[in-house]
């Protein structure tokens, strides 16, 4: 959904507002959450909870509904998306690498939700530390693509109930761990059984931020010049999904020196996850593929394709980033920072297309 507007008034009025612009039908009686169906016109039945603020839904009339390979990622999400009611007090909901809600304080607050699947994230028998160490630290990634700072963590964890506990264990030491270098703690969690052989491990986080220091990803501009921190690229094959640092104290110099006008982290691959910027800045690209940091031994095609790179994709206006290069050698100079195009008025380039879950 890209950068919200905080609503001042969260009575009906402004609630049928925005549930009309998403396409939602209000639900007009009130009471105690409960559910509720009627019949509209054309034989569409909407369900809802019984209350004036929250919107009616449509309930398929069709049994045969798609399955969510069928619908890939991006459509299922943005369809559960359009279920949310609008809040009081939002600065970004879904779209953005966290949602950003106001504290009254003066800060935001940073709240964001990620989980690793075994067979998806890491495979059966990968060493237990390295697989909580990514658990974490995909979470605190989200955190520095909006040039916060960690707070809290929770932890929940699903597995069968044959499951060794020293792997259950080696995943913990390794959220541990990674939750100190990142600077936050977790305080809390959840475990549950699974019925069938598999593993989820999920990373609910707080978080803060400066509203001066926030970037979200609709900030870009045309003209604007597209960077990456690091190298791209065969980051599943080679095991560096695992051992990747979250560009937190990248993020955070940043923000207070160059900061950029959009940001976002590299978790899809740049084929996915570029697209996603520009569409939340209503903008193009143009991409120079000769110019993309690639990994030893990888193609500009998987570069752009393959995911879990971790790194930070950004947009900066020209003369921000003018000055950037040497500052930037002198602060980190075993990170590379690259050019490898630019924002347009509209979309004049295409990409391979990354990872999305449900297709791959």
């Amino acid at each position: 959904m890209g950068r919200g507007r905080t609503q001042q008034d969260c009575g009906r009025e402004s609630t049928c507002l925005s549930q009309k612009r998403v396409g939602l039908r209000p639900s007009r009686r009130c009471g105690l959450a409960r559910f509720e169906m009627t019949r509209s016109t054309g034989g569409v039945w909407w369900i809802s909870l019984a209350h004036p603020d929250k919107p009616m839904v449509p309930l398929p009339t069709n049994f045969a509904d798609p399955s969510v390979a069928d619908l890939g990622e991006e459509a299922v999400v943005s369809r559960l998306v359009a279920m949310i009611p609008p809040a009081c007090g939002v600065i970004a909901g879904p779209g953005d690498d966290c949602a950003v809600v106001e504290s009254g304080s003066g800060i935001w607050h940073l709240l964001k939700t990620d989980g690793v699947v075994e067979g998806v994230h890491f495979l059966p028998g990968t060493e237990p530390v390295r697989v909580g160490r990514k658990a974490m630290n995909r979470v605190l990634s989200d955190v520095a693509a909006m040039g916060g700072r960690p707070a809290h963590a929770l932890v929940t964890i699903a597995v069968e109930a044959g499951r060794s506990f020293a792997e259950v264990e080696g995943w913990y030491a390794g959220m541990v761990a990674a939750a100190e270098d990142g600077g936050c703690c977790i305080v809390g969690g959840e475990t549950s059984r699974l019925p069938v052989t598999g593993a989820m491990i999920t990373v609910a986080m707080t978080g803060t931020v400066d509203p001066a220091h926030c970037v979200f990803r609709s900030g870009a501009k045309p003209g604007d010049l597209i960077a990456v921190t690091g190298k791209l690229g065969g980051s599943f094959p080679s095991g560096r999904h695992l051992t990747f640092a979250p560009r937190l104290r990248e993020s955070q110099w940043l923000v207070a020196h160059a900061k950029p006008s959009a940001m976002m982290d590299l978790s899809d691959g740049l084929g996915s996850d570029l697209p996603r910027l520009v569409a939340a800045s209503g903008v193009g690209f143009r991409i120079d593929e000769a110019s993309l940091p690639c990994h030893d031994g990888v193609s500009t095609e998987d570069a752009v394709r393959d995911g879990e790179d971790y790194e930070l994709l950004m947009t900066f206006p020209p003369d921000t980033f003018r000055d950037l290069p040497a500052k930037w050698g002198d602060v980190f100079p075993d990170l590379a920072l690259t050019v490898i195009g630019e924002i347009t008025g509209s979309m004049t380039d295409s990409i391979v297309r990354g990872w999305e879950h449900y297709r791959n």
